[in-house]
């Protein structure tokens, strides 16, 4: 156990953000269950213990289940902060079984290997749509030009949300899951609610429209399975439709453009991908694993757990450190050195357990789809200017990349 001055985790340091992996090595030398004061947590760093605790069915992501929040010794949340609240907990990312169960299994349908292998036209057309536009112009940001309207335009697509309405979602999602970082700030959470309010409004307009107006997208396809029996509350839809869209595209944007930012600083592994672009698969799957879109995930102790002889107690937070995870020298040999021929590479940047990314086949999809497009179109692709890295730490993403095309 250590307190929390003598640890050089500090996830509000810019010197950390821009480079939390040394600090990780620390955490995981000091222990395998670090009690972090601050964010009121039990850190745990270590790929193995990781692993373990995502298909532990004694932590939950929600407690409210089996507990009140007296029960759990826990404070409920500020009233002000319900609209955030009522549409992130009916969500199945913040759901445990039975509720968990019955949402993933209607929306599950809409992920399977044929599913989203039927997407993949449209999604290699939409890359390379993007990628023509960046060419054209000598080069932009890779963020705001391919890497977000990309993802954005597919679960979009996916969802049945009209072209015309799909500008909002980006600025919705961003306020949203600053909610997800450790302890956002009253600014923050009011945004967040803010948000919360408008794109609930939105969807259950969207809804009520596609009730009397089905199409073939998902909505209209949870609409037909509510009425053929499949009980999902409107609330449900909601949630589960703001949480494919914000899941849908906020890893993979990050993905794209923490990828593209290791590989300018490692030009000799650019220079082979470049060389050989049958290592797309490996390479990202690699550039996950490198820098990790989402670095931190959380889950209540419902019953006693004991990690390396420390008992962690009932209505605790433990915080798995998925960065560290994926930088654990016990599983990843030489974890810091970027490998685009890695194949061993059992990374946990989608989760595992019943919370398992449900759309990491579709991320997949997208993230070859652009980066293939861009060794094709953009041989020459370079760093315009060094980029800045957002001020989040749960979420791990920059404010933009400057790239052009020479």
């Amino acid at each position: 156990m250590s307190g929390p001055h003598d640890l050089a985790f500090d996830p509000w340091d810019p010197g950390f953000l821009a480079d939390p992996y040394p600090a990780y090595a620390e955490l995981r030398a000091r222990g395998r269950a670090l009690r972090y004061e601050p964010s009121d947590q039990w850190l745990v760093p270590h790929h193995a213990d990781v692993s373990a605790l995502l298909r532990d069915r004694r932590l939950g992501r929600t407690y409210q289940h089996r507990f009140s929040h007296d029960e759990f010794g826990r404070q409920a949340p500020p009233p002000e902060h319900e609209p955030f609240h009522t549409l992130n907990d009916h969500g199945m990312l913040d759901l445990e079984p039975p509720d968990h169960t019955r949402i993933r299994r209607l929306v599950s349908k809409a992920f399977t290997p044929r599913t989203v292998e039927r997407l993949k036209p449209y999604v290699e057309h939409l890359a390379n749509e993007l990628v023509a536009g960046l060419v054209r112009d000598g080069g932009g940001d890779l963020l705001a030009d391919v890497a977000e309207p990309l993802p954005v335009a597919v679960i979009a697509e996916m969802l049945g949300i009209p072209e015309a309405d799909r500008g909002q979602l980006r600025p919705w999602s961003a306020a949203i899951c600053g909610m997800y970082e450790l302890n956002p700030s009253e600014g923050t959470a009011a945004a967040a609610v803010r948000a919360s309010v408008e794109f609930s409004e939105y969807l259950r307009e969207l809804i009520a429209a596609r009730r009397a107006e089905p199409g073939e997208d998902l909505v209209s396809g949870l609409i037909a399975a509510h009425d053929e029996g499949d009980r999902l509350t409107e609330q449900e839809m909601i949630s589960t439709a703001v949480l494919l869209l914000n899941a849908g595209h906020e890893a993979t944007v990050n993905a794209t453009v923490n990828g593209w930012w290791a590989l300018f600083r490692n030009p000799g592994q650019l220079a082979a991908l470049r060389a050989d672009h049958s290592l797309v698969p490996t390479a990202i799957e690699e550039l996950m694993r490198y820098d990790t879109p989402l670095q931190l995930f959380e889950r209540w102790v419902l019953d006693d757990i004991e990690i390396d002889g420390t008992t962690i107690p009932r209505g605790a937070e433990i915080a798995m450190l998925f960065g560290s995870a994926n930088h654990d020298p016990a599983v990843f040999p030489d974890p810091g050195r970027l490998d685009l021929t890695r194949r061993d590479n059992p990374h946990i940047s989608f989760s595992a357990g019943i919370h398992y990314c449900i759309g990491a086949p579709l991320a997949r999809i997208e993230l070859a789809a652009s980066m293939t497009a861009l060794l094709r179109q953009a041989p020459t692709l370079a760093l315009a200017a060094e980029p800045t890295r957002k001020p989040n730490f749960v979420i791990r993403g920059l404010e933009g990349l400057s790239v052009e095309v020479r």
